[in-house]
C-alpha cells in the first residue's frame, strides 16, 4: 500500500511542477549585438546610399565606425572625405546619419604639399602645408580672409590634433571650384585646408557646424596603426 502511493506521489509531483510553473528554468540570454550584425548595418547603409563605385567601401565603414564611437558629437551628421580618389571626382559627402540619405556630394581640395591630383602625403605638423588625416569635430564658424570659415578640431593626438593651430579649417575657395578642373587637369590646393567650392560652402558649413563627424580617409596603413579611435583589422 506504502509502495502504490509513493509511486503515485513521484508520478504527480513533475506534473505539478509544469502545471504550476514551479520548476526553476533559466531564462535564455538576451541577444548581444555583434560585430558582424554591425558591419552588415553599415552594408546595408552604404548599399542605400548609392555609393559603390562613389566612396571607398573602406572608407565608408571606417568612418561608420568612428562616428558611433565620438561621444562628443552633437549632430546625426557625417562627412566623409575620400583622398582615394583624385581631386577632379566628387570626394566630399555629408551624410543625415538619421535620415540615411547624401545631403552634399562635391569635389574638395587638399595640402600643396600632399601630392597633386591624389593626396598622398600627410602631416600634422604647422608649416607642413599638408592635409591632415582621422577624426575631427567642427567647431565654431568665423569670417576670415577666405571668407564664411568653420574651425576643425582634430580628435587624434599626433595625427590632426593641431588642426585648430595650424588653422585647418573648411571654406570656399576659387581653386576649389570645378571650372578649375577643366583649365588645369586638376583642382587647385590648399595650405592643408578642406577648401570646397564657394557656391557650396556656405551651405555645407552651415549643415555640419556645431559639432558634427568629419573623417579625412586615405588608404595609410601607418594612420590605422596610430589611430585612437579606429580598431586595426586585417585589411581594414
Amino acid at each position: 500500500m506504502h509502495k502504490t502511493i509513493l509511486i503515485l506521489i513521484s508520478l504527480f509531483i513533475p506534473a505539478l511542477f509544469v502545471l504550476t510553473g514551479s520548476a526553476s528554468v533559466e531564462p535564455a540570454p538576451a541577444l548581444q549585438p555583434t560585430e558582424d550584425a554591425s558591419v552588415d548595418s553599415c552594408e546595408m547603409l552604404y548599399e542605400k546610399l548609392h555609393l559603390d563605385s562613389v566612396v571607398s567601401r573602406r572608407a565608408f565603414r571606417q568612418a561608420v565606425e568612428g562616428y558611433k564611437k565620438i561621444e562628443q558629437r552633437r549632430k546625426d551628421i557625417l562627412t566623409l572625405i575620400d583622398f582615394s580618389k583624385p581631386s577632379t571626382e566628387q570626394r566630399l559627402f555629408v551624410i543625415d546619419m538619421k535620415a540615411e540619405q547624401v545631403l552634399f556630394a562635391t569635389v574638395v581640395s587638399h595640402g600643396k604639399n600632399s601630392g597633386g591630383n591624389y593626396a598622398t602625403s600627410f602631416s600634422n605638423e604647422e608649416g607642413s602645408l599638408k592635409s591632415s588625416l582621422g577624426f575631427y569635430l567642427t567647431g565654431e564658424t568665423y569670417k576670415g580672409r577666405n571668407g564664411y570659415s568653420l574651425i576643425l578640431d582634430g580628435l587624434e593626438k599626433g595625427i590632426n590634433d593641431r588642426a585648430r593651430q595650424r588653422a585647418i579649417v573648411m571654406h570656399g575657395a576659387a581653386y576649389s571650384n570645378p571650372s578649375v578642373i577643366r583649365a588645369n587637369g586638376r583642382l587647385g590646393r590648399s595650405f592643408g585646408c578642406p577648401a570646397v567650392p564657394q557656391a557650396l560652402s556656405r551651405p555645407i558649413i552651415d549643415a555640419i557646424k556645431g559639432g558634427s563627424v568629419l573623417y579625412i580617409y586615405a588608404p595609410i596603413p601607418e594612420y590605422l596603426a596610430q589611430s585612437s579611435i579606429l580598431t586595426p583589422r586585417p585589411h581594414a
